[in-house]
């Protein structure tokens, strides 16, 4: 999977768009990023919304969580960013907000939102 590198103020953050490969499940996740880990030395991603399987958003499936726990048994941070207005499920809402709450996922509109909340993240 394709990413690039963008730095913010001394900040080294990998950047996933969206394309023809997706993250589908989360060893398909830490895949991607221990790979990036392992060539750049980096731990904040920043993943488009189209990077990640429809079932990610489907919070019971259970693949939202089993990707994020996995990022975070890692140390990595992560925001994804996209248009999430077409979601209409409490749950998925309540669990954006509340991810947004904390230091170490967000899900934010904009690709520079995303950088930026890495950044800023401590």
């Amino acid at each position: 999977m394709q990413y690039e590198i963008m730095e913010l103020d001394g900040t080294a953050i990998a950047v996933i768009p969206g394309g023809a490969e997706r993250i589908e499940d989360a060893s398909s996740a830490l895949d991607l990023a221990m790979s990036i880990r392992y060539e750049t030395g980096i731990s904040r991603l920043a993943i488009a919304k189209e990077a990640l399987c429809g079932d990610f958003f489907i919070l019971s499936t259970g693949v939202a969580g089993e990707i994020l726990q996995k990022l975070m048994n890692y140390r990595f941070k992560a925001a994804i960013y996209g248009d999430y207005t077409a979601y209409t499920s409490k749950p998925l809402q309540d669990f954006i907000r509340e991810s947004n709450r904390g230091r170490d996922f967000f899900f934010v509109p904009t690709r520079a939102d995303a950088v930026e909340k890495l950044r800023d993240a401590g």
